[in-house]
């Protein structure tokens, strides 16, 4: 293979770089007509009632824990296996992080788990103010599990779903909210679909979306023209009534991201079958994949194998052969408590058995729409090689 293959990239056509460069035709580069005609769009996509698009899903995940007032000294529960933004969002807020432990079959938070977690939590007095819900490699978390433990011990949720828009839980988009306080959405390059860098917040709330509108733009509400609005007899056009940030999504991102949704549900169909080719030709090999629930459609973001206990030790070895064939692999995700920043604080092994175990066995492979037919065979053959020269070294 003569060029590298990524473990995911994004997808862009003529239509696309059109649409860009009408807006830098424009007038409005920044603050224009195309963000909030973009929020409109991935409203009526998730059957939503508010959508609020920002920078980036980190500035959303934040901006999401903020106007969830989430404080100093609260406690948080973060899936255990998610990248750190996850983690890092509520503790930038003040609280107190804690984790919980994978199901190893749909790599997403275990709700067995939650639910004895929460149980010794209420007898002990502290029980989160909020569970971020992570949908691991775009497939959903059993969020009517969860909200039904939501409902008992009175926590916010608030859905991770970076990997997960287009997907569908309970016949209901993602986004939807249904079954918690609000969602965010990932549109970096290597997400399904891509605004260069940037995100959103959905909600059904229409207090919650006041309150992340005026985190996005620097605490401000702007003033319309029927409302005289003065101090000392002079005349303002905006409020600031909080304080906030300059989270704003550009006008060029919204006019990509408007393009990039019309062609998101067959994106979503292409890496659906992309995973079943992967698990037709990888069938018979000690791996193992996510599983996919009856009640949930995955978006694919990632397809991650995972190796069966009995080979487990030759995870960094695969790991080295395919990147050595120009197969661009990756591991998503080291538990979050394992990362230094967190190791240096109060967090250890032991934390999430699970997690820790499926760290050790994962290995993330290239799925994406542009993936040839040629690229596919040659990760596939190169996998099945690694293998077949295993067990043939295993058998001297």
């Amino acid at each position: 293979m003569k060029k590298i293959i990524p473990y995911g990239r994004h997808n862009l056509d003529e239509t696309d770089k059109q649409a860009v460069v009408a807006t830098l035709e424009s007038d409005w580069l920044t603050q224009g007509p195309q963000v909030p005609a973009f929020e409109s769009k991935i409203r009526e996509y998730c059957g939503v009632k508010h959508a609020i698009a920002v920078t980036n899903a980190t500035s959303a995940l934040f901006s999401a824990c903020t106007a969830l007032e989430v404080k100093q000294g609260d406690i948080v529960w973060v899936s255990a296996i998610s990248f750190v933004a996850s983690a890092n969002a509520p503790m930038m807020c003040g609280a107190n992080v804690e984790f919980v432990d994978i199901d190893l079959k749909s790599i997403n938070i275990s709700t067995k788990t939650l639910a004895v977690k929460l149980e010794q939590a209420d007898q002990e007095g502290r029980l989160p103010k909020l569970i971020i819900v992570v949908h691991m490699g775009g497939a959903s978390a059993d969020m009517k599990s969860i909200y039904a433990l939501k409902k008992k011990y009175k926590f916010k949720i608030l859905e991770d779903s970076s990997h997960a828009i287009g997907g569908k839980f309970n016949n209901r988009k993602i986004g939807s909210c249904e079954f918690s306080d609000a969602c965010v959405f990932s549109f970096h390059p290597v997400k399904i679909i891509t605004t260069g860098e940037g995100g959103i917040i959905t909600t059904n709330s229409k207090a919650l979306a006041l309150k992340l509108h005026q985190i996005r733009s620097h605490g401000i509400i702007k003033c319309d023209q029927n409302e005289a609005y003065q101090i000392d007899q002079e005349i303002w056009n905006y409020k600031q009534i909080s304080l906030g940030y300059n989270f704003r999504m550009t006008d060029l991102q919204a006019s990509l991201g408007i393009s990039q949704l019309k062609k998101l549900d067959a994106f979503i169909g292409s890496r659906n079958k992309l995973a079943k080719k992967y698990i037709i030709a990888l069938k018979g090999l000690p791996l193992s994949f996510q599983k996919v629930s009856n009640t949930t459609k995955s978006s694919y973001h990632l397809f991650v194998i995972i190796l069966k206990e009995s080979h487990i030790k030759e995870r960094n070895a695969l790991y080295q052969y395919l990147t050595s064939k120009q197969i661009a692999v990756n591991l998503h995700y080291n538990p979050i408590y394992l990362q230094p920043h967190y190791r240096n604080r109060v967090f250890q092994n032991g934390n999430c058995v699970n997690a820790e175990k499926y760290a050790r066995s994962a290995i993330t492979l290239p799925l994406y729409p542009g993936i040839t037919s040629e690229e596919f065979e040659w990760i596939v053959s190169n996998v099945r090689a690694f293998f077949k020269k295993a067990n043939n070294n295993g058998k001297k």
